[in-house]
């Protein structure tokens, strides 16, 4: 028998914001613990919440990406719990009326493009942090109160693949949006998982499992899978699935129980008194909508239409102080194709080599984009270009005294002079010519090889490459 698993997720995002959700201790994650915290954030009687305005914006700006219907009037609720992360015993979320509902995103998958449907987004605050030990548990209240969006989908995904895939979509979103740095190993971003399994053709579902907390794409994917397989064996022995909360363990590469799940937690959501209903405007949710920076799916679409190739633009994507550097670079004088080359290797392997990011970078993104156009202005190829680049870098001088110092000799550019010589290769090699014409692109850099080697490596192979390409036509 064949099973289809129905998976649905749950994603918190911590957003940035100068303080907490509902008080105004600072929004820190690197201070000693329990320092970043008011009489609120503990619990002190008299103390009452607001409601933090960047925080309400930064939900706006992820509900509209999403597409999604946008409340304008914000009702929060109080969840009931006795537990420790969170002093008051309770923690104020939006479980009636979420500040987003209904959206959706598209995913290019292998099984082509799937559109998963976004139930809702809401606003609510962090609970504090647990370092649990052998008979002892330390609490930091640091992040109780932090703010928070969470994001749940409709169960519409099918495989570990498109589960990565749309938190990846989801973390690109929050990032470049400005809202979260959706760092997962951190816990700025974090996913629990719910996946039950049924026969194909089957409507009603199987029974759920929850995977809680997977902290990175590689890890929610990968446990997926790895859950489909051990409930797909035990339905084929005929044994039922235990409603349980599972965690993933990555040296083992499979899920392990945390605890069984015999009855639904009721919480007892009531409203929360302290917060009556407030009122957006029009204006509010349309200044934070004209807010949102460009998002990664845009910035995407415009590098490729630069004639970036899509993998090189989405390697210059995973960071957004890359991406900035790169648009930084991006001079009149520079293709942009040329300043990605150089980005993507040359540049990324001196930050490998120095342990750098690319915000410690010793050169200006201007002064990259003038080192990028000076290689092909003065005739120099893109080997020499990079020697003069690695100078400039290590010694904070300009090209030009990067050149003279290198003792680089720009290779001849003279269209006539090396017209002369393609024309000499193409006589000599028809064979190679005619592979080329017959779709064989490899015999183009044959010929350049030859070229190369007849003139002892004193022509710029670009322009030879294009010559030859003329004159087979």
């Amino acid at each position: 028998m064949n099973f289809e698993a129905v998976i649905g997720l749950e994603i918190h995002v911590e957003t940035k914001t100068k303080t907490k959700m509902f008080s105004s201790a600072p929004n820190v994650s690197l201070k000693e613990p329990n320092t970043a915290v008011t009489y609120l954030d503990m619990a002190f009687p008299g103390t009452l919440p607001t409601v933090n305005k960047e925080a309400v914006k930064n939900a706006i700006k992820v509900s509209h990406a999403l597409h999604m219907e946008i409340d304008r009037e914000l009702h929060f609720d109080r969840k009931n719990y006795f537990y420790s992360d969170l002093p008051k015993g309770y923690q104020i979320t939006q479980q009636r009326r979420p500040i987003g509902s209904h959206g959706y995103l598209d995913l290019r998958t292998s099984r082509g493009l799937r559109r998963i449907g976004i139930e809702r987004l809401h606003m609510e605050e962090d609970t504090c942090k647990q370092l649990h030990l052998s008979d002892y548990t330390l609490l930091d209240y640091n992040r109780a109160g932090v703010p928070l969006v969470e994001i749940v989908s409709y169960p519409e995904l099918r495989t570990g693949e498109e589960a990565r895939l749309y938190v990846e979509a989801i973390r690109n979103i929050v990032v470049y949006s400005g809202v979260s740095d959706g760092k997962m190993e951190e816990g700025s971003l974090r996913c629990d998982v719910n996946i039950s399994l049924r026969p194909y053709g089957q409507e009603d579902f199987g029974t759920k499992v929850e995977i809680k907390n997977l902290n990175s794409l590689k890890n929610i994917e990968e446990a997926i899978e790895y859950e489909k397989k051990r409930q797909a064996s035990l339905l084929l022995l005929g044994q039922e699935i235990a409603q349980e909360t599972r965690r993933y363990d990555e040296s083992r590469g499979e899920t392990v129980l945390m605890r069984v799940k015999t009855d639904a937690v009721d919480y007892k959501y009531y409203p929360e008194a302290n917060i009556p209903p407030i009122r957006l405007s029009e204006d509010f949710v349309k200044k934070a909508i004209e807010e949102t920076p460009e998002l990664y799916d845009a910035k995407l679409d415009r590098y490729v239409k630069m004639g970036i190739g899509e993998k090189e633009a989405r390697i210059i994507l995973l960071d957004p102080l890359f991406a900035s550097y790169f648009e930084g670079a991006l001079i009149k004088e520079a293709t942009p194709k040329e300043v990605a080359s150089f980005l993507i290797v040359e540049i990324n392997s001196y930050l490998n080599k120095k342990n750098l990011t690319i915000g410690q970078l010793p050169l200006k993104p201007e002064a990259f984009g003038h080192i990028v156009a000076y290689g092909p202005k003065h005739g120099l190829t893109h080997q020499q270009t990079a020697k003069i680049l690695e100078e400039c870098l290590n010694s904070g001088i300009s090209p030009e005294e990067a050149q003279a110092k290198l003792k680089i000799v720009a290779l001849s550019s003279d269209e006539g002079e090396v017209k002369a010589l393609v024309e000499e290769i193409l006589r000599e090699n028809p064979e190679s010519v005619e592979a080329y014409r017959n779709g064989k692109d490899r015999a183009l850099g044959f010929l350049v090889g030859q070229a190369m080697k007849k003139s002892h490596g004193k022509v710029n192979p670009a322009l030879v490459s294009k010559l030859l390409q003329e004159g087979m036509k």
